[in-house]
């Protein structure tokens, strides 16, 4: 997705000093962006995977230029996250390592639908997209679906999860054409509200500590997977702008398991279009 597509949100904070005559308040505006899927960034930090080792793995593609992220979760079923979609067509790459080049492995599809979730108006709730495949994927030992989670499985704090995505390492750094990944840990949900306030919503989101040294998601990585016991657990949301490993602020993405019966009713051809 092109830079500054998605307006910034404002987080503003009121401090207020009283002096014997006046009292002075001054309020700090901070900006925020949901994710925009940029091609200028992706995983700060983190190592390169090992090629094909996440064969899920999905590159969202607009006139051959990667935007998002996300995940094969069947043959003809991409997930993703809602503010990836553009207004134009869309093609996944499969079974990519380089997305650089033209790899005997990957499997170029376009998309034939488009279903995001209804109550997702552009902000950051409800922030997932379905995308409907014009062919089917042909599964191979670089391309293969990633498992969903139980509708009521727990995600506990402090347990290590992986991200992985495509694009630049850093602020200022060059772009990364080979996926790469890194872990993320879980946070409480509490500590995520009392960060983020009206942003979090714990019932739809899950959250992650920020570790400098470990590094992790950033714009460009969005609609990529948060992976927790080897299931699918979140989807890429947002972060800070400009300063995605400031470790004030965790990561946020998209519970999964909350919204598997939306997606089985998609699956099942029962969806709106987008």
């Amino acid at each position: 997705m092109a830079r500054g597509a998605l307006p910034a949100t404002l987080f503003i904070f009121y401090f207020c000093t009283t002096t014997m005559i006046h009292t002075y308040c001054v309020i700090i505006f901070l900006r925020l962006l949901s994710l925009t899927g940029a091609s200028e960034s992706g995983i700060v930090g983190g190592k390169v995977t090992k090629p094909h080792s996440r064969p899920y793995m999905a590159s969202l593609q607009f006139e051959g230029q990667h935007s998002c992220g996300g995940m094969l979760i069947r043959e003809d079923f991409v997930l993703t996250a809602a503010h990836c979609k553009q207004p134009r067509q869309m093609t996944v790459v499969l079974g990519a390592h380089d997305i650089s080049k033209k790899e005997e492995s990957q499997q170029r599809i376009e998309v034939a639908e488009y279903h995001k979730h209804p109550k997702f108006t552009g902000e950051f709730d409800y922030d997932i997209m379905l995308l409907k495949l014009k062919n089917k994927a042909k599964l191979t030992k670089y391309v293969k679906a990633i498992g969903l989670p139980k509708k009521d499985g727990k995600i506990p704090a402090n347990i290590n999860c992986t991200v992985a995505g495509w694009g630049t390492t850093g602020a200022n750094k060059p772009s990364s054409n080979v996926l790469k990944e890194t872990t993320e840990r879980i946070q409480f949900n509490n500590e995520c509200k009392h960060i983020w306030i009206q942003y979090f919503n714990s019932e739809h989101m899950v959250c992650t500590k920020v570790d400098k040294k470990l590094g992790g998601i950033c714009q460009g990585d969005s609609g990529g997977p948060l992976i927790c016991n080897s299931k699918a657990q979140g989807i890429t949301a947002f972060t800070l702008k400009d300063d995605c490993s400031n470790p004030k602020y965790p990561h946020v993405f998209t519970k999964v398991n909350f919204f598997l019966p939306w997606i089985k009713k998609v699956m099942q051809g029962l969806g709106n279009v987008a």
